[in-house]
């Protein structure tokens, strides 16, 4: 037994679907037409914000090379010079950008919300960058040290190359580079060694308690004073400045320019070595005496 299903058109059904049809054409048409309106009346206004963002970093790029040519000509240290132009281009680019979102339309309540919502992500996310951030602003207005100033810094001795905005570059005498974040440097204690233009050079010999003492000392001086590298304001001390187990020490001080630091180190102790042992001053040095006793109780050694 078959059973045959049958649908019947009607006239009425047919002009009920053409007016569907009709009204979602409507509708999209309206939509189109709505959007193309839109961006018919947004277009001016896009390319007016273009023009000024690119205008803008156009002329932020000019201020920041006039900014920083006029710090060249100043005495700020070039480094702190460097930082100061990084931060004024951001600064900069910042305002382009809040003036490309005004043309926009876009509220100002707007703007200052995303940026202090930005602002306060980033410093929750860069806490390390931005104490070395703040380190950096410490370094460069303090002054402590400069770009070329030889250092100590956080166990590491060596010449400043840069500073940057979150790391200290430093060249040591090895030719290793080495990079220390800036708020470790704010906060670690600093040696400069090149704040002065003189620095002393500070050795100890030791000679045996049968030496001439009077003449090691003469014979040092005599070392001195054939150094042209040596200055002689403040004037060399020698002295003895201790009793040892074996042997007597002598202090010698002496004041040199930065630069012959450490060629005069190196000369002192070798020509002090050379006329001792011209001479016959003699520099003790650890013995260890072994006394063997035997079977018979006498001593071998």
């Amino acid at each position: 037994m078959e059973t045959s299903t049958s649908v019947t058109t009607t006239p009425e059904t047919i002009t009920t679907a053409a007016d569907m049809l009709q009204e979602q054409v409507e509708r999209a048409s309206g939509f189109f037409t709505g959007a193309a309106r839109y961006f018919r009346n947004a277009v001016p206004v896009i390319l007016l914000a273009l023009v000024i963002l690119a205008a803008g970093i156009l002329v932020s790029r000019l201020i920041a090379k006039m900014f920083a040519r006029t710090l060249r000509r100043s005495r700020l240290d070039k480094a702190a010079a460097g930082f100061l132009v990084s931060v004024v281009r951001i600064l900069l680019y910042i305002i382009v950008l809040i003036m490309a979102l005004s043309v926009l339309k876009v509220p100002m309540s707007s703007i200052i919300t995303i940026f202090g919502a930005a602002g306060l992500a980033v410093s929750l996310a860069l806490q390390n960058c931005l104490s070395n951030l703040c380190g950096g602003f410490i370094i460069l207005f303090s002054k402590p040290f400069s770009a070329g100033d030889t250092i100590e810094l956080d166990g590491t001795v060596g010449k400043v190359q840069a500073i940057s905005i979150l790391y200290t570059k430093m060249l040591t005498f090895d030719s290793k580079t080495v990079y220390i974040p800036n708020g470790k440097v704010s906060d670690a204690k600093i040696i400069n060694y090149t704040a002065s233009p003189t620095r002393r050079v500070e050795l100890t010999f030791n000679i045996a308690y049968s030496a001439d003492f009077n003449k090691a000392c003469e014979l040092i001086k005599g070392v001195i004073a054939e150094n042209k590298a040596i200055l002689n304001d403040p004037a060399p001390i020698v002295r003895m400045s201790g009793h040892k187990d074996s042997s007597v020490a002598v202090d010698v001080f002496v004041w040199v320019n930065n630069d012959d630091y450490i060629n005069t180190r190196y000369d002192l102790f070798e020509d002090v070595k050379r006329v001792f042992d011209e001479n016959n001053i003699v520099i003790p040095f650890s013995q260890l005496d072994v006394h063997i006793v035997g079977n018979n109780g006498g001593t071998i050694g």
